[in-house]
């Protein structure tokens, strides 16, 4: 392992340890808080700029069977009609589905993901009516009015859509003066997106202001094992017509909230692997979003709340919105919305590009054929590693140059007798004479590190690998335990993981093989064995998949090093050495060689008159 190798696995683990200092993920069990526990708002008093009438402020409380008819028709006016009623709950079920609905608001009011389990195994269900409320208030001549405080009608019944058909659930409001509002929900047979119409029919004398806002509350369950990396991975999510992707700050544990004025496409609460969003047709005009972990709540990963603004011409008109109800699935996301699959966490734009283009489309594939996820990782590693075989081909053939090299070296340290500068220069004549490019050892490793970078962020996300099996760990997507501690380690855990552990060993063969052609001596050469130890801390609560692809990874580069060492002798080597400096004896010096050797007389020519001013004072 040469000087820029070691350099850049210091690089490497210096980020990942600044990573999981945010990242690591203490275990936590649930604990036994209510369920009706209060969901977090928006304070009341603050209001979304320039974008909801300042009128908006309260919504008045639900009317009680004893109201008198005259006392709810001077509370509502003409919106009486729908103060009192009882709640009648509708399901409709699709292949993936199932969805609840409330008549008291017409709205959705729960949802269950079919194809998915929670972390305790139990059925999924996203949010029900004690986790999420939504409220639409309009100002009216009498004030503020929460429309989903009243009862709406509707014809349909309980029913499943068949694959490759759809259905319509219509909940209507009547006012005593004979409009009406419409919210009407388009179920197709599969899939997690529905369609959501509202409407307000006539109403133009009674509603005075010129936006509606649409207040969506939610306590973001938790569905996943590791209590902390679900609450640094939960957040609220937007699109702005500025095609911009933002989101409230995912780690911080303080509360956050977040006013935005310019148009908005979609808003999302996401969650690690799943999300659940409202997408406009036309766009939102502003929004006030906030999120809070609740600290003392652990079935709960963050309470987060959004407040929407909706111009009142586009709900006269009919304004056309979706949601959607399930997984982070990258390519199925991406049919959602423009920049909706954004709502999956690919990593740093650096290596994000990695993942979208080669490893999410590798993955797919791969998936197709095989059911086993162990399998497929297994495959992927052989894959990438034959296509970067070249670059760590010419790495280790530039490892054997530089080991060949190392007695002229040698001796050109001790001819310099410990002048930095000078055994610089005397270095750059033997590698130009030699013809040895000292970073060819380098690049090549840098040209993987995008791969190795997209890889830390691609398995730990990927819902496709969520409790999905192989070997000893029983969910790919979280840490695995080959065995639990009756003790907690700082910064390591309550359990070993198996995966980690065989990665930080093949990492120590790996670099002891590194080492059998390295010229690095004394302490520099030790890193190679103590930067997998820092992995092994780093990495034991991270996706088992991730250790996992990390540990064939390293078996993998041994074999090929081994390989490439049968086919590589240090004689022939020291022989095409001797051949390149016979060519190069007479062989001008490149513009590049020339500057350089300039710039480092020039280095050295300084710091002899700064030394100079020294002695003189």
């Amino acid at each position: 392992m040469d000087r820029n190798q070691v350099t850049g696995l210091v690089l490497i683990a210096a980020l990942l340890i600044a990573y999981a200092v945010f990242f690591q993920p203490p275990e936590e069990e649930p604990t036994n808080t209510p369920a009706n526990t209060e969901v977090q708002t928006p304070p009341s008093e603050t209001e979304v700029a320039t974008q909801l009438p300042a009128e908006i402020e309260a919504t008045p409380e639900t009317p009680t069977q004893d109201t008198t008819r005259a006392d709810l028709t001077e509370q509502y006016g003409v919106f009486a009609s729908g103060a009192l009623g009882s709640n009648r709950q509708l399901v409709i079920e699709n292949t993936n589905a199932k969805f609840t609905f409330d008549n008291k608001g017409g709205r959705v009011s729960a949802v269950e993901l079919k194809d998915y389990l929670s972390y305790d195994k139990s059925p999924l269900i996203l949010f029900d009516s004690e986790t999420t409320s939504q409220a639409l208030t309009v100002a009216t001549t009498k004030g503020n009015i929460n429309l989903s405080d009243f009862y709406y009608t509707t014809s349909s019944n309980n029913r499943t859509v068949a694959e490759g058909d759809t259905t319509t659930v219509t909940y209507r409001l009547t006012t005593t003066d004979g409009n009406s509002i419409d919210q009407i929900y388009t179920i197709p047979g599969t899939g997690y997106q529905i369609g959501y119409e509202l409407r307000i029919n006539g109403l133009r004398n009674t509603i005075i202001g010129d936006y509606a806002s649409l207040a969506w509350q939610s306590k973001m369950k938790r569905l996943e094992k590791n209590l902390q990396d679900s609450r640094n991975k939960a957040t609220v999510k937007y699109y702005t017509l500025a095609d911009d992707v933002d989101e409230l700050k995912a780690l911080s544990t303080d509360p956050q909230q977040e006013q935005v004025s310019e148009g908005i496409k979609w808003a999302s609460f996401n969650y690690k692997f799943f999300n659940t969003g409202i997408i406009a047709d036309r766009s939102f005009s502003g929004a006030l979003f906030n999120t809070e972990v609740p600290a003392t709540d652990s079935t709960v990963v963050k309470n987060a709340a959004m407040n929407l603004s909706i111009p009142m011409n586009d709900l006269y008109g009919g304004a056309k919105f979706s949601y959607y109800f399930g997984p982070n699935k990258y390519k199925a996301l991406k049919k959602v919305a423009p920049a909706y699959e954004d709502n999956v966490y690919m990593g740093y734009k650096m290596v994000s590009w990695v993942n979208k283009l080669i490893i999410v489309n590798l993955f797919d594939f791969l998936q197709k054929f095989i059911g086993n996820y162990g399998v497929i990782i297994i495959i992927m590693v052989f894959i990438i590693k034959l296509a970067l075989f070249p670059l760590s081909r010419k790495s280790y053939l530039s490892m054997a140059k530089m080991k060949v090299l190392k007695p002229e070296l040698d001796k050109l340290k001790e001819k310099t007798g410990g002048d930095m500068q000078k055994m610089q220069q005397e270095q750059m004549k033997l590698y130009r004479e030699m013809g040895v490019n000292p970073l060819s050892g380098c690049i090549p490793m840098l040209l993987q590190m995008p791969i190795l970078f997209a890889m830390f962020f691609f398995f730990p996300n990927s819902i496709e690998l969520r409790q999905e099996s192989f070997l000893w760990a029983t969910d790919l997507s979280t840490y695995d335990v080959l065995i639990n501690l009756p003790f907690t380690i700082p910064f390591y855990g309550s359990h070993v993981s198996g995966f980690t552990l065989l990665m930080t060993i093949s990492s120590i063969l790996y670099a002891w093989s590194n080492n059998q052609v390295s010229t690095v001596q004394g302490p520099m050469k030790s890193i190679g064995y103590v930067m997998p130890v820092i992995f092994m801390f780093v990495l034991n609560s991270y996706s088992s998949g991730l250790s996992f692809y990390y540990f064939l990874s390293n078996i993998i580069t041994f074999g090929q090093q081994a390989l490439i060492r049968r086919f590589v002798d240090d004689e022939k080597i020291r022989q095409k050495l001797e051949e390149n400096k016979k060519k190069n004896a007479n062989k001008k010096k490149s513009k590049f060689q020339t500057r350089l050797e300039e710039a480092m007389k020039a280095s050295q020519e300084a710091q002899k008159q700064k030394q100079q001013q020294k002695k003189r004072r």
